[in-house]
């Protein structure tokens, strides 16, 4: 391995002083591969994460993990055997080897492809931001938040900000002879604050982040009063909202966080692994049209900096831009190795996992709605009654029907074209592929959601990215506690 490049600083730095040399790499995989043309990966990972969490003016948690090992995994068909250690000693491996499978050495070492050894890093940059940001500076930050929000606004009585950090080295290597290495920064700053007013308490929450090296997060914080700011405007704006109408409503949504909608009802149904087992609302529908002509979805695992992207995923496959639905037909799904394989399709940089000691899935990255021709204000004055939904706090869905119930954290009454009272309490009631064919406006103002998406499926947790533009959906269920 003699090419410059990440994958060497991966292998130099992590591998090698644990004993991990290229003549064990090669016979480990050796060991794994299995005869009549099965395939095995081998998934090492360092994980250093840190958080600080500060309540009532105090840091009152500051906490420092590292977690480390490696995933074994053969594949033939659609059997998967899968184990994991922790211990990077030849007994561990060769015993996790043996739990995996029975195996006989069939990995040709000429076949080697460094894949990313001279890849750019345009997404980002492999820089610690644990040690570069010093102690000191974190702690000043969080204190430097609740101060500025108290004086801001004396109704104020709780503030309550963390930042998470993350570091991690991945080397990735399988028996087509794909050997690569990744390094991957992630940092997050939360702010969740209550204002109380003649005994009504209401909370706003804010919270940024991404793959950002120091340089790209103290720009991002450098202006944190407005982030303050903007978490007092949320909890005002819940401090004088009226209660939601209910019934069928014309439903704006805002650009950027709302995407979380589109990521929940309509993406989990169009990774590979819902539709090989026909468990997806969109299962044999390919090519079909889906959607309105307006509606263009990808998930893009390229975007510079973004929390869900990725130089390689987890199975050692360049990160990518996959378009899923193109002007209402539905074109492609998301896949990783084992669902590709067994749909005859391509991978599409979508293989993920939680660690080393989970086996990797199709599963999102950044997944976005694109622009259209329609200027925002425009869509609000065609709406003569109904909703206008900026920001939401969660939801659920059901992957089978695509039918899912989201809670929105802010919400406005639209009449006569014009947004009127905040509104609490409001809940939209749907399923995906309805929501997709009553989208009738699509904005020309896309948005990146503020990279705090935490993705959960099958017990696995990564992070992601959403986007869209606003738009305009003619109807959708809104449950709330007031009379439509």
């Amino acid at each position: 391995m003699s090419e410059q490049g990440l994958t060497k600083q991966v292998f130099d730095e992590f591998l090698m002083p644990h004993g991990i040399t290229e003549d064990r790499l090669f016979e480990y995989i050796g060991k794994l591969t299995p005869a009549n043309n099965g395939f095995a990966d081998i998934y090492f990972q360092s994980q250093r994460t840190e958080s600080w969490a500060l309540e009532d003016g105090i840091v009152k948690n500051a906490s420092f993990s590292e977690d480390q090992g490696i995933g074994f995994r053969v594949l033939q068909g659609e059997r998967t055997g899968f184990s994991f250690t922790n211990q990077f000693s030849d007994a561990a491996i060769n015993g996790c080897i043996t739990s995996s499978k029975s195996i006989h050495n069939k990995f040709n070492k000429s076949k080697i492809n460094l894949i990313n050894s001279n890849l750019k890093m345009e997404r980002y940059t492999p820089e610690n931001i644990i040690t570069m940001m010093k102690d000191r500076s974190k702690v000043e930050l969080l204190s430097n938040i609740d101060q500025l929000a108290r004086s801001i606004d004396p109704r104020v009585t709780e503030v309550q900000a963390s930042l998470y950090l993350n570091y991690e080295y991945i080397f990735f290597c399988n028996s087509k002879g794909i050997f690569c290495g990744d390094i991957r920064p992630l940092v997050r700053l939360n702010l969740n604050l209550i204002l109380n007013e003649s005994g009504r308490r209401e909370q706003g929450y804010v919270g940024i982040g991404g793959r950002y090296n120091l340089a790209q997060f103290e720009t991002k914080i450098a202006k944190y009063e407005d982030i303050v700011r903007e978490a007092i405007r949320i909890a005002d704006i819940n401090l004088h909202a009226i209660e939601a109408p209910s019934g069928e409503q014309t439903v704006v949504l805002g650009p950027g966080w709302p995407g979380i909608l589109l990521h929940e009802a309509i993406g989990h149904g169009l990774e590979g692994d819902f539709i090989r087992k026909k468990t997806s609302a969109f299962s044999g529908l390919l090519g079909t049209n889906i959607a309105s002509k307006l509606v263009t979805v990808i998930d893009d695992g390229t975007i510079s900096g973004e929390r869900g992207s990725l130089n390689i995923d987890d199975e050692g496959f360049q990160g990518a831009q996959t378009v899923l639905i193109e002007n209402g037909k539905l074109v492609n799904f998301m896949q990783d190795q084992l669902n590709a394989g067994l749909m005859q399709s391509s991978q599409t940089g979508n293989g993920r996992r939680e660690s080393y000691a989970h086996p990797p899935m199709p599963r999102m990255t950044n997944t976005c709605m694109l622009g259209g021709g329609s200027d925002p204000k425009e869509i609000i004055s065609s709406v003569k009654e109904g909703i206008y939904a900026p920001g939401f706090s969660g939801g659920q869905v059901d992957i089978t029907s695509g039918k899912f119930v989201f809670s929105t954290s802010e919400a406005y009454i639209i009449q006569e074209g014009k947004i009127k009272a905040p509104i609490k309490g409001a809940m939209l009631i749907g399923d995906g592929p309805n929501v997709l064919k009553q989208v009738s406006m699509v904005g020309n103002d896309f948005k990146l959601a503020p990279g705090i998406g935490i993705c959960g499926k099958d017990g696995q947790s990564v992070p992601v990215g959403v986007g869209q533009p606003t738009i305009k959906i003619d109807k959708l269920t809104v449950g709330g506690t007031g009379l439509g």
